[in-house]
């Protein structure tokens, strides 16, 4: 193959939505193209010995938060071995300046949405047009003439990975953290063609769909035919949607309960719940709504919820984030993911640098490491709680154990004192064991709160022999009242979770 389309994914499960984009839209080019897709875990050295392997003529590389510094790395060998082989760059973290990895070695970047702007300059490269410039526009395409990119994912991603869909473009928000709201032009692909084509990804075998929109329920009319076509499949499957948290009208909570368990997640994006801080960054919330719709998914749909809070935002003090956890975690049981603010290039957070000394790391992810309530110590101790916060209590693990480590109905609190205990006792926040992390909170619960060792025991007993092939740790049967019969398979390390940001 001449051309190569490739990019670093964060995890082998996960597809590129994008890299099919461009090739279903590469026209005549296509039979000279391939799709050829890493991890950023994977060998750099190995990826450009197999990339340059056929002698391409082009690699075309998807470039974003997870994987800037492991293609800047792949950029540069290929390069030094292979100089006239065209690099061409595309992505968010190519689509706008100021670029904070080093890009010097591409020959070319494509800014923006690069269905069009890819081919005409592979076009022009193969006529051997003059290029005038190495920085090239993208060309926001017309959806309804879009190539769709959806009979380019293969029968092994079908049966092994995550299917990438989308059913519209851009954000009507101006949220200050976030690139969607660089497109506000809400933009729609042509429905009746969209679920001809899921139609199709589901008869090859295609069970596992999320959907990309960032506003997935901005049209209900939309919405609703999309969750009809799901509804109407009896088979186990699992749908993941971005959604609007004050926006659930009486027929789309209809629809949402009548989801069987596991079959539906919602990822609610709710970042704070300071609406002066939510102004402050621009971002219109409506506090009733969004308090009256989780408390209604929560208490009466099978919704795997999922809401996001934000570390680090302009102005906003570690205790107002304490009592953002607080309120949340009075209102809802769903899982609370826990983000640290990121500085990405083409948002307009920049405007808080002075004004709340804003200091965010200047290599990718970009995240926040000090600003004028918060420094870098206490930023520190936030990013462990955020991760300690992953594995015990969004794990779902130990979903009653959890609550005796805040006994006074201080969420925010009494996570902190053990979030702070358990670095103490581990000095690591990584390869944490379901064991370890058992007889950490076993530990802290019986000397810290002289809880009585049976009764801690028994909570953790009754939480992991909730979750099917889950090995209770040997510790526990010398403290426990009852050790059940269970269908045991070995435990398994606490895995990193991949945050919305860059997913």
């Amino acid at each position: 193959m001449e051309i190569i389309l490739t990019t670093l994914n964060a995890r082998y499960a996960h597809t590129s939505i994008a890299l099919r984009y461009l090739f279903a839209n590469l026209k005549e080019y296509k039979s000279i193209t391939k799709i050829d897709e890493y991890t950023i875990n994977d060998n750099i050295q190995e990826i450009a010995e197999k990339l340059l392997s056929s002698s391409p003529k082009i690699i075309g590389i998807g470039l974003y938060i997870w994987n800037a510094t492991e293609v800047t790395k792949l950029i540069t060998i290929i390069k030094q071995v292979s100089p006239e082989t065209v690099i061409i760059i595309g992505g968010p973290e190519a689509s706008y300046e100021p670029y904070r990895v080093d890009l010097s070695n591409a020959d070319y970047i494509i800014k923006g949405e690069g269905e069009i702007t890819l081919y005409n300059l592979i076009d022009n490269i193969y006529k051997e047009k003059i290029i005038e410039n190495r920085i090239l526009p993208g060309i926001t395409p017309n959806l309804q003439e879009l190539e769709l990119p959806y009979s380019y994912f293969s029968d092994h991603d079908i049966k092994n990975r995550v299917i990438y869909v989308e059913a519209s473009r851009g954000c009507p928000f101006s949220c200050e953290f976030c690139l969607s709201s660089a497109d506000k032009n809400v933009r729609n692909f042509d429905l009746d063609k969209l679920l001809l084509e899921f139609q199709i990804l589901w008869d090859r075998g295609a069970r596992n769909f999320k959907f990309i929109d960032r506003t997935f329920n901005l049209n209900i009319n939309k919405t609703n035919r999309i969750l009809d076509f799901f509804l109407s499949k009896r088979e186990e499957y699992l749908v993941h949607f971005e959604v609007i948290p004050e926006h659930f009208p009486d027929n789309l909570k209809s629809r949402i309960t009548q989801f069987r368990p596991g079959t539906i997640q919602l990822e609610v994006g709710i970042q704070t719940l300071n609406p002066v801080i939510a102004k402050r960054i621009n971002r219109k919330m409506n506090f009733d709504k969004i308090k009256s719709n989780l408390n209604f998914l929560d208490s009466n749909s099978n919704a795997h919820l999922h809401v996001d809070l934000i570390i680090g935002l302009p102005g906003e003090s570690i205790e107002s984030f304490g009592d953002n956890l607080n309120l949340l975690g009075s209102i809802t049981n769903c899982e609370i993911q826990l983000g640290v603010l990121k500085k990405l290039s083409g948002t307009t957070l920049n405007r808080h640098d002075i004004e709340y000394e804003m200091v965010y790391n200047q290599l990718p992810p970009y995240d926040i490491l000090q600003n004028s309530l918060i420094s870098y110590s206490k930023m520190q101790e936030m990013k462990r709680f955020a991760r300690y916060w992953d594995i015990a209590y969004n794990s779902g693990n130990f979903k009653e154990t959890i609550k005796l480590l805040w006994p006074t109905g201080d969420i925010f609190r009494g996570f902190k004192n053990f979030s702070l205990w358990i670095y103490n006792k581990s000095k690591t926040t990584f390869q944490i064991s379901l064991n370890r992390l058992s007889e950490y909170i076993f530990i802290y619960l019986t000397e810290e709160y002289e809880l009585d060792k049976t009764f801690v025991a028994d909570y953790i007993v009754k939480d992991i022999s909730k979750i099917n092939g889950r090995k209770l740790p040997g510790f526990l049967r010398e403290h426990a009242s009852f050790i059940p019969k269970l269908n045991v398979k070995s435990s398994t390390t606490i895995g990193k979770r991949q945050s919305r940001h860059v997913d």
